[in-house]
């Protein structure tokens, strides 16, 4: 088997023969990566990643000047808005992914005033490069990706800000309704095009997560959400039945895990185990959804040592069992303050695991 086929048997529950690895790294070890190991900075090339990412529709830009005229105070210096209008201010070396959220949509008093707000026009974007995108990271040997993380109820709260959201799912649904319904619909269209050009896997995913409890109520989930997410995978699916759907949530999720098993999900990510127990959710439900993640970045992966790491990987990929069902990988971004013996260990830990002897 080549990575592909290995990697989606291993998704499948089929079998496999060797253990894929993954994972994505900040802006300073990527540094430190491109310095050290491989001067093209290339290292999802350079450690054999299995899947690479197929790019999204090509959107007409907005003036970005109509889209700050949305916010009524200044924004930071470095502050950079994108394409939906989200004003994002810088963070700190620390945590590079994390930037301060402002939401154009947050002080709009009326329906009308949100149906007047610009939208990125995803339906009339080029997707005329998806196509050949596909077909080339076919002949790699690789498995095709349309990234669709953040797919409606993050999206949807980015833009009206999560408490003001919340509020208008309880008290005012008519507003609720459109903005939710605008992204989902966005949603839908991206999502065909991303079947359509010969992906493998479309990744969507919202978080729906704390630390140690649940962002909404089921009843709110399966009101507002479920429904759409069931939708969006029905709808891909039609055009792919192969079609493998991952799902992100970050945090303790697993009250939903039945609603996602249920909507479509094959692959559930990233099973934080500061926040659930990878052995009791793979009791649960490792007969009906695969895995993605479990190597915790909150203490493993910076704070452990790399034997720790090693016998972790082994652990959970003994628990998953030689069917497989474990892409295993870190939870999340590596930030600066995960050691590179660390990374090592877990790529090694990967590479000399022999589904066999299990």
């Amino acid at each position: 088997m080549n990575k592909k086929d290995n990697f989606l048997s291993l998704l499948r529950r089929e079998g496999y023969t060797h253990v894929p690895v993954e994972f994505s790294l900040c802006p300073s070890l990527h540094k430190h990566f491109t310095q050290q190991f491989d001067s093209s900075g290339d290292y999802a090339s350079y450690f054999n990643m299995p899947w690479k990412n197929v790019a999204d529709g090509v959107v007409t830009p907005i003036d970005p000047n109509l889209h700050r005229s949305y916010y009524s105070f200044p924004l930071k210096e470095g502050t950079t808005i994108d394409g939906w209008g989200i004003a994002h201010e810088p963070g700190s070396e620390a945590a590079m992914h994390m930037t301060y959220m402002r939401h154009p949509l947050k002080d709009l008093k009326t329906l009308d005033a949100l149906k007047a707000y610009p939208f990125p026009d995803y339906i009339h974007a080029d997707y005329s490069h998806q196509k050949a995108q596909c077909e080339a990271i076919h002949a790699e040997g690789l498995a095709a990706v349309g990234g669709m993380q953040t797919t409606i109820w993050e999206t949807a709260w980015y833009l009206r800000s999560m408490e003001q959201l919340m509020m208008d799912m309880i008290m005012d649904k008519e507003k609720a309704a459109f903005v939710i319904n605008t992204v989902f619909e966005f949603a839908l269209f991206r999502a065909k095009k991303f079947a359509e050009a010969g992906c493998d896997i479309i990744f969507f995913g919202d978080d729906i997560g704390m630390q140690q409890s649940i962002m909404m109520s089921l009843d709110m989930y399966v009101e507002w959400f479920k429904p759409k997410l069931t939708t969006l995978i029905t709808e891909v699916k039609k055009i792919n039945p192969d079609l493998l759907i991952f799902y992100h949530s970050c945090g303790f999720i697993e009250p939903f895990i039945p609603h996602l098993i249920d909507a479509g999900v094959d692959v559930l990510n990233p099973v934080q185990p500061e926040c659930m127990d990878f052995e009791d959710i793979h009791r649960r439900y490792g007969d009906q959804i695969s895995f993605h993640g479990t190597i915790g970045t909150q203490q493993t992966m910076p704070f452990d040592t790399p034997e720790d790491i090693r016998a972790l990987v082994h652990k959970n990929l003994t628990i998953a069992g030689k069917k497989g069902g474990l892409f295993i990988a870190p939870t999340h971004l590596l930030e600066p303050e995960v050691p590179w013996e660390n990374i090592l260990a877990y790529v090694e830990a990967c590479r000399d695991f022999d589904p066999n002897t299990l």
